[in-house]
């Protein structure tokens, strides 16, 4: 049987590392679909899994990745033939299950996601797990009433794959948008997305009262620590949190105040163990109103021999936007 090139986390030394290794189908997780993967993407979450900087893998060896966009090669299901165009992400897509990070992958049925008319596959991978998130908890905070009308709406990390997306998606919804950055040189590029207002991050004072100066209706936050603390205690009445990160920390230190005076809700993203009823109609929403007319700006691409070169750029925060990678198919026959 042919082989295919994956990109395989082994744990070595009690910690996780990545390596180029052949496969065959044969030595793929089961699932009732194969899948040929022509792009993967790049999330904060696989490059802690592949350099060992967080214990995300949960099996070894595992294919990495947590996207993945193709073809159907084959399918056991009814719902899927070969040649179809369909997106796996989240799940236990390289945590536990084999990922996106080689030129076959198989999986069950119940992951896959029709590619929704209006996007390409390239495309998919564009917006990928990082823009399921954003448009999530967008989705999530429209939920709790948030509404243009009510009042500014602040994206923390915001050159980030998430919050970069959000900020195209809440823009084009009306939403005043305030991106907070720790990147100077990145102003330009974060207005240009459609940021109204820049909050430098060397700027802002945190405060220690409880209550701080009402400021945000709405708040994305893929910081976490001190980021969310401080969003609990500056949220208008009613004010609303989408909370999906934690590259600033993962423990949370405030008070009852901010939620039983100000009504503040802070609502947790998973974008990964989404329900497929909804998670289709995200994927909906993001081939329509919620897709980002700017993708093209927010996406570079790299080719998979170059995959281990990402990940380190990622953890020390020198990449903006988000990282597609190329993995060209090849035909698999005995």
């Amino acid at each position: 049987m042919k082989t295919f090139p994956a990109y395989r986390i082994f744990e070595e030394n009690g910690q996780s590392a990545g390596h180029f290794v052949e496969l065959t189908l044969d030595d793929l997780d089961p699932g009732e679909v194969v899948i040929q993967t022509h792009y993967s993407s790049v999330n904060y979450k696989d490059a802690l899994a592949a350099t060992g900087a967080g214990k995300v893998v949960r099996r070894f060896p595992c294919v990495g990745g947590v996207d993945a966009a193709g073809v159907v090669a084959s399918s056991s299901d009814a719902r899927f033939k070969p040649g179809d165009e369909v997106i796996v992400t989240g799940y236990g897509m390289g945590v536990d299950h084999d990922g996106g990070f080689a030129e076959y992958v198989r999986v069950p049925a119940d992951w896959v996601v029709p590619l929704p008319q209006g996007l390409t596959l390239f495309e998919a991978m564009s917006i990928g797990t990082a823009g399921f998130a954003a448009a999530l908890s967008i989705h999530r905070l429209e939920q709790n009433e948030l509404r243009p009308e009510n009042g500014k709406v602040i994206v923390t990390g915001a050159t980030g794959g998430v919050a970069s997306l959000a900020i195209q998606m809440l823009a084009q919804l009306g939403y005043h948008v305030v991106a907070l950055t720790g990147k100077d040189s990145e102003h330009d590029y974060l207005k240009s997305l459609g940021a109204a207002e820049i909050l430098p991050r060397k700027d802002l004072v945190m405060g220690t009262r409880p209550l701080e100066k009402a400021q945000w209706a709405g708040a994305l936050d893929a910081v976490g620590g001190e980021t969310l603390a401080w969003l609990t205690r500056t949220m208008q009445q009613n004010g609303v949190i989408a909370s999906f990160g934690n590259a600033g920390g993962i423990e949370l230190h405030t008070t009852v105040m901010p939620f039983i005076l100000r009504g503040v809700r802070l609502i947790g993203i998973d974008s990964a163990a989404t329900a497929m009823p909804l998670r289709r109609a995200i994927w909906q929403r993001l081939a329509s109103d919620l897709r980002p007319q700017l993708l093209a700006q927010v996406a570079h691409s790299v080719p998979f021999s170059e995959l281990p070169q990402v990940f380190p750029q990622m953890l020390q925060g020198k990449l903006r936007g988000r990282t597609v990678v190329g993995i060209k198919p090849t035909e698999i026959g005995s």
